[in-house]
């Protein structure tokens, strides 16, 4: 019996992960807002009503590749901000890393840049806070570092702020 819960679990998780993977793909030709279920099961191959075994929506599914696009690079911006070294070396470290994700998953990055300020507000409000959470640990990252000595928790937290949208600017730009 535990053996055929294995195999419905393991069906369950790769249908969940078609169907990421599946709106994706349509997503690099059209906004969230415009996509349908039924467009993105057919895609699949599954049925519609099999899209809310995993989602409860198209939205929910549109937090979802935000979780998955933004939530693994946490690891990637305190490596960003931790680099050693001067500026010059930083900013070049940053800008390798940020070519590398860029490169490595490139329609996680356009799905980012063209929802934050899309038409699905629920998405809109997930790349908000991802990216509230990473100017956090940039800030927190800022005041341990010398260079920043003697500045406040305002100005620390509107240079990561500042920081955070460069480096989202910057993934942007080598989409094109």
């Amino acid at each position: 019996m535990s053996h055929t819960l294995g195999v419905r679990q393991a069906q369950k998780q790769k249908t969940r992960r078609a169907l990421l993977d599946a709106a994706l793909e349509l997503l690099e030709e059209q906004s969230l807002s415009s996509l349908g279920l039924r467009e993105v099961t057919r895609a699949v191959g599954v049925a519609p009503t099999a899209f809310y075994r995993h989602f409860r929506s198209i939205e929910d599914l549109g937090v979802a590749l935000v979780e998955e696009a933004l939530g693994s690079l946490h690891p990637m911006i305190r490596t960003i901000v931790s680099t050693t070294g001067d500026g010059e070396e930083r900013i070049a470290r940053a800008v390798e890393l940020i070519a590398g994700h860029v490169d490595a998953h490139p329609a996680h990055v356009r799905f980012i840049a063209r929802e934050r300020h899309g038409g699905v507000q629920v998405v809109r409000a997930a790349i908000r806070d991802q990216l509230a959470l990473f100017a956090v640990e940039v800030a927190e990252a800022l005041a341990e570092d010398p260079v920043s000595a003697g500045w406040g928790e305002e100005d620390l937290a509107m240079l990561a702020q500042l920081y955070v949208d460069q480096m989202l600017g910057t993934a942007s730009l080598f989409l094109e």
